[in-house]
């Protein structure tokens, strides 16, 4: 009988090794998934920045045909930068930042006697 003493010791550290790993890996897995979620959001919070800096250009242009130039304003923690060129069509180019994350909208309009149509409306890579 002397020879089993013991063997449950070792088997029950061994169990709390293996627990302990796979609740360490569990831990990690959860915490890189929430970080990938947090740059996804802060990624679709800088797009929603950039359409928001071409909708407040078009607005320019709605109130003043001859609107031009750049405008710079924050908004939610972002910062939006909005450049109105002149021309036919006219181009709007707007970058909207959150974070570490940046993104481009473009939009091409036209002036047809006094109504502003939109042309296109894309996001720039």
């Amino acid at each position: 009988m002397k020879k089993n003493t013991g063997q449950a010791l070792v088997v029950l550290l061994v169990f709390m090794v293996v627990s302990i790993m796979i609740t360490t890996m569990a831990v990690a897995l959860v915490i890189i998934n929430a970080t990938a979620a947090s740059h996804v959001e802060q990624g679709d919070m800088a797009g929603e920045l950039a359409r928001s800096g071409a909708e407040q250009a078009l607005l320019h242009l709605v109130r003043d045909p001859t609107y031009t130039g750049t405008e710079t304003f924050s908004l939610g923690g972002g910062t939006i930068t909005a450049t109105v060129s002149a021309g036919n069509p006219i181009i709007i180019t707007s970058r909207g930042v959150q974070g570490q994350f940046a993104r481009v909208t473009s939009v091409s309009a036209v002036f047809t006697d006094t109504v502003l149509t939109v042309v296109s409306r894309r996001e720039v890579w």
